[in-house]
């Protein structure tokens, strides 16, 4: 039996759902890596990284190409760039929001400003 549509995405999402490969595949948006270059922007350990990107290859997301002794990665296509400006996108209105509701909290807990009177 397969499994519902609903759970496959909670499973995508679960997937994402790790500080390092939303790194990674931001990294990746604008072409092919190699895997030295991942962990200088990254900063954190070989073996650490190594296990994210196995994550990311084995879910498709992802891909890797050997180039002499140098392993690059690349996004498997172009939907999980869109996928990261839809969040960008989503997280700016959601934090705009709060924004202007943090306003309004800290304009309500002003004192209220002296009226001046011409003498």
């Amino acid at each position: 039996m397969q499994a519902p549509l609903y759970q496959v995405k909670a499973e995508f999402f679960r997937m994402l759902g790790h500080p390092v490969r939303i790194r990674v595949l931001e990294l990746l948006q604008h072409g092919p890596v190699s895997v030295r270059d991942l962990l200088a922007d990254i900063e954190i350990e070989p073996s650490n990284l190594s296990q994210q990107l196995a994550v990311l290859r084995r879910s498709g997301i992802v891909v890797s190409m050997r180039e002499g002794s140098t392993v690059r990665y690349a996004l498997a296509g172009g939907d999980v760039a869109e996928l990261l400006r839809a969040a960008r996108r989503i997280l700016t209105e959601l934090l705009t929001g709060q924004n202007e509701l943090l306003a309004e909290l800290q304009q309500a807990d002003a004192p209220p400003q002296p009226l001046h009177t011409n003498t």
